[in-house]
């Protein structure tokens, strides 16, 4: 291959490193309750991984469960806590800083250090994490990453990591927040969704 300059499309294996410890004792208290009744009251949260040119890049994405609204992300060539964190800090500010709001993910250890935890705690938010090597607590989530990679990222990757941010940053804002309709909001988009809940509550907010 290399004497014809032939290159593999096959993108090579991927394979997470394993925790050396076991989670901190969170329990599951979202327990599979997707279905929430207004914004900012249960946002997921999770990690996965992009080909960038010669190696793994991982974006981390912050999702509002009431119109399976990604509000916030991040990407770096190290799957740690200072990637989630920085997720999950866009999706605050970004937000406008709710209180009372549940943080639910997987066990992963960029969700289980005290680095994250400590966030967790500074926002006030209520951390919940899914049952051990079981995605369908966190369904969700799994769901966001499946469109994403057969929608939108090609099956060879990106050339570079700059592409990548800014291809996924043009697909969350742009593409699925903005115009690609949602089954689960009966077919408006994440954005338009949330718009007529905000609407019908300041209008019931004027009548009382």
């Amino acid at each position: 291959m290399k004497a014809m300059n032939l290159v593999s499309c096959q993108l090579p294996k991927h394979a997470y490193r394993k925790a050396a410890q076991e989670h901190v004792a969170i329990p599951n208290l979202l327990d599979r309750q997707f279905a929430v009744t207004e914004p900012n009251q249960v946002w997921c949260g999770d990690v996965s991984f992009i080909w960038t040119g010669n190696r793994w890049a991982y974006l981390a994405v912050v999702m509002d469960l009431f119109a399976r609204k990604p509000i916030g992300w991040a990407m770096s060539y190290s799957p740690d806590s200072s990637l989630t964190c920085q997720a999950l800090t866009m999706a605050f500010e970004y937000r406008g800083q709710p209180k009372s709001v549940m943080f639910h993910s997987d066990q992963g250890t960029h969700y289980t250090s005290r680095k994250f935890r400590q966030l967790i705690w500074r926002y006030r938010l209520t951390q919940s994490l899914s049952r051990r090597g079981n995605c369908w607590d966190n369904s969700p989530m799994e769901r966001f990453f499946r469109s994403l990679k057969t929608e939108w990222v090609p099956t060879t990757g990106y050339r570079s990591f700059t592409e990548a941010k800014r291809k996924v940053g043009d697909y969350i804002i742009g593409y699925y927040n903005r115009l690609r309709p949602h089954s689960y909001n009966g077919g408006l988009t994440p954005n338009e969704s949330e718009k007529r809940y905000w609407n019908s509550y300041n209008g019931v907010a004027k009548m009382t």
